[in-house]
């Protein structure tokens, strides 16, 4: 589902936030920008929204009463409804920062933060959670390299007979590693040509490689496709050299 830059009548924002200041200002700049917002003021109200609204993407914050906004995207995650969520976390939360990424969200904005910054944001992550670029030049719609096959058009992967469960971020690094075979990636250059970023936390790209690792690598500690390149960044093997 791609989005318009300007956002679009049909897609949904659920922006879940205890601070009815913060969420109101979010949802006049979202609306502004063309979206459908629906509001949450903690994580179970914010589940329940989510079976109702069926939002296109979730703005978090991770600081709620109760259910916390990390347990609330763990069990999106878990019910693999596949929505795009943005964190908002207090600035200095790195490590709850890196969890939520752990955890499958696909991007964070760190309080304060610019509503402005925000918009773009989710317009960036919601572009990602179309469909990919078309095929390169004349490649067919299932990149494949061994046993590992990544369909663009259905945004799925598969390893072997196992169906790979990837995150939009996932999918999109992944693919762009494996279109780009022996060649290595400086973290910041993933940022960019994978998020969309001129600037960020490069542990972002860490993140990612780490959690697919776990999904692709027979012994994600010793990986043999998703390689380290020490002082630059990683570089995918394609099946013939790592066999």
């Amino acid at each position: 589902m791609a989005a318009p830059t300007t956002g679009g009548p049909s897609l949904r924002v659920l922006v879940v936030d205890d601070d009815p200041t913060v969420s109101d200002v979010v949802r006049r700049y979202l609306e502004r920008a063309g979206y459908q917002v629906t509001r949450a003021a903690d994580g179970v109200a914010a589940l329940a929204a989510v079976d109702q609204c069926r939002p296109d993407l979730v703005v978090l914050d991770l600081m709620l009463p109760g259910l916390d906004g990390l347990e609330v995207c763990r069990r999106l995650q878990r019910q693999a409804s596949g929505v795009p969520v943005i964190m908002l976390t207090a600035l200095g939360e790195e490590a709850d920062r890196v969890i939520g990424l752990q955890l499958g969200a696909d991007d964070y904005v760190t309080k304060p933060f610019s509503p402005r910054e925000l918009v773009l944001r989710v317009q960036s992550v919601l572009r990602r959670s179309g469909p990919p670029p078309g095929p390169v030049g004349g490649e067919p719609p299932v990149v494949r390299d061994g046993e590992l096959a990544l369909d663009t058009s259905r945004r799925s992967a598969r390893l072997g007979d196992t169906e790979l469960a990837l995150t939009t971020r996932e999918f999109d690094l992944l693919l762009h590693l494996v279109r780009h075979p022996a060649k290595a990636f400086r973290r910041e250059e993933l940022l960019a040509q994978v998020w969309g970023w001129n600037f960020g936390d490069q542990s972002t790209v860490t993140v990612h490689v780490r959690r697919l690792r776990e999904k692709v690598e027979r012994d994600p500690a010793r990986p043999l496709r998703i390689v380290t390149v020490w002082g630059v960044g990683y570089r995918y093997e394609p099946a013939a050299g790592n066999a």
